[in-house]
């Protein structure tokens, strides 16, 4: 009898390590696609003199294709995660890769200024239908006890992201590989790109909304006009002179942002397919955690812009150099963030976020502190403690604040939910870009250095300053806002399950939405 009953378990068995080895290869998959996205945001910078000199690009060019893509990547974010609800979440992973994929080849052989700007849209509309999938199918392909640590790695590709990108963009424009000079940063993402649709497509379980929803058109224009409207003053405000139509238009944004918001309310009393389901706002732990992805957002676009400025313009580093410098950076915000959700997060809950924005906000003030002290004198290696404390604060923040967000979201809703995070985190970025203008070159007088050039060091030094001192303050608001998140995310309460793990509710739920 026992040998009997013995005979169908070896096939179980093998199946169920088999299915656990798949959804690690597309965790892989799916991490990478992400980094590239996030290595592409930044690595641009980088090679801007080097575009500007072998296209001849003027300064308005060189603005939309350092911000084209960042505005075509937040217009269609939240449309990109209801795409994947609707049409399979792989489904669309694949097209925004091979999206991203065809966007990088076109940038990199870009013959004029012109082409490079509308690829980089391309690439950014790309991005935006490829990103939300990452967490979407990260959501729907882990249980809720094991996402914690899926998370830690994710935070863990954030901060490695966040540093690599400028660091590998000086090390493939010095290189001037086959004399290609700058066009290698984007031709990079050529084997990445095909590697990730040829194992995806393998690998990746389909996963899509268990009820048929359809596409909310009108939602969608809404949302992309209300965040053009508030994104595109704020990237080219300080260039134009921040005309009156720029604030006009920003105002005028939320305006639109309300009429969506009413127009969301009917469509789901209509047929129940909005394009962002409100209904989520109702969780207190993604309302919450919404608005500190949102404020962490600007500190994020303050930090990293007046940083580069700060050291390669400031101080007059090669870009090379200034690449180097944020490796200690990037270490700490891997370590931190591992150690976050598989340590401390469920033993301590909040109280790591909370730690975290304290430590980071730590960070800035040594970091002023030092910028003070040895004025244009300093060395990388004094900037190393700062960077390290910021790095160790950042870590404890990025990871379980996805977890956080996403702990207790209908995992039918993921995909909206997934896109919401990343145009918020988006839109947290454009305001503070928009804010570097008044807070770092605000407090530069670029008639005297035209005429005292040799004061640029000090002048930069100070605008630098007076920028990580607002970064502090903003800090110290998202540490009062994370006591709206819960305790403990969900899964880490009493004996480390969820309500999921009762009674095998999730195999309910979870049997109509993952497609074999």
């Amino acid at each position: 009898m026992s040998s009997h009953d013995a005979v169908p378990a070896a096939p179980d068995a093998a199946a169920a390590s088999a299915a656990d080895k798949r959804r690690w290869i597309a965790l892989a998959i799916v991490m990478t696609a992400a980094f590239m996205d996030l290595v592409d945001a930044t690595i641009v910078n980088i090679a801007i003199p080097s575009i500007e000199r072998d296209l001849g690009a003027s300064f308005g060019a060189i603005q939309w294709i350092t911000a084209g893509y960042a505005l075509a990547f937040a217009a269609g974010l939240i449309t990109g995660g209801r795409l994947g609800d609707i049409y399979g979440r792989k489904r669309l992973f694949l097209f925004g890769t091979a999206g991203f994929t065809l966007a990088s080849a076109l940038c990199g052989f870009a013959a004029n200024q012109e082409m490079l700007v509308g690829s980089r849209l391309l690439q950014g509309a790309a991005a935006a239908m490829m990103v939300p999938q990452v967490l979407s199918i990260v959501h729907v392909t882990f249980p809720a006890h094991e996402r914690g640590k899926v998370f830690g790695m994710f935070g863990a590709i954030i901060g490695l992201g966040a540093v690599s990108g400028p660091l590998l963009g000086a090390l493939l424009t010095q290189w001037n590989i086959a004399g290609l000079e700058w066009r290698p940063i984007f031709l990079i993402n050529l084997p990445v790109g095909v590697a990730a649709l040829i194992l995806g497509r393998r690998f990746i379980t389909e996963s899509k909304a268990p009820k048929a929803l359809r596409l909310d058109l009108v939602g969608v224009v809404m949302v992309t006009v209300a965040l053009l409207m508030l994104i595109y003053p704020l990237t080219r405000g300080r260039e134009l002179g921040w005309p009156l139509w720029g604030h006009l238009m920003m105002a005028g944004s939320l305006l639109v942002f309300a009429a969506l918001i009413a127009y969301e309310k009917y469509k789901t009393k209509k047929d129940g397919s909005p394009l962002v389901e409100l209904s989520l706002f109702k969780v207190k732990s993604f309302a919450a955690g919404i608005a500190v992805q949102l404020t962490f957002g600007v500190v994020m676009g303050i930090f990293f812009l007046v940083w580069t400025l700060y050291m390669q313009i400031g101080l007059g580093w090669t870009p090379l150099k200034a690449g180097l410098t944020g490796v200690p950076f990037s270490i700490a915000v891997s370590t931190a963030a591992g150690l976050s959700v598989q340590k401390l997060v469920p033993r301590f809950g909040r109280k790591v976020l909370q730690a975290g924005a304290l430590t980071m906000a730590a960070g800035i003030l040594l970091y002023f502190f030092e910028a003070g002290r040895y004025g244009t004198g300093i060395h990388s290696w004094q900037m190393i403690p700062p960077l390290v404390v910021m790095g160790l604060g950042m870590g404890l923040i990025v990871a379980p604040l996805t977890d956080a967000v996403l702990s207790e979201v209908p995992r039918e809703h993921a995909g909206s939910a997934s896109g919401l995070i990343n145009t918020t985190g988006q839109m947290g970025n454009a305001l503070g870009l928009g804010l570097v203008s008044v807070l770092f070159f605000g407090s530069i007088d670029e008639k005297r250095l035209a005429a005292f050039p040799a004061e640029t060091g000090k002048a930069f030094t100070e605008a630098f300053q007076n920028s990580l001192g607002w970064a502090a303050v903003v800090l110290a608001g998202i540490f009062l806002v994370m006591f709206a998140l819960p305790a403990k995310p969900k899964q880490h309460l009493e004996g480390g399950e969820d309500a999921e793990s009762a009674a095998g509710t999730d195999e309910v739920e979870r049997e109509p939405v993952l497609v074999s």
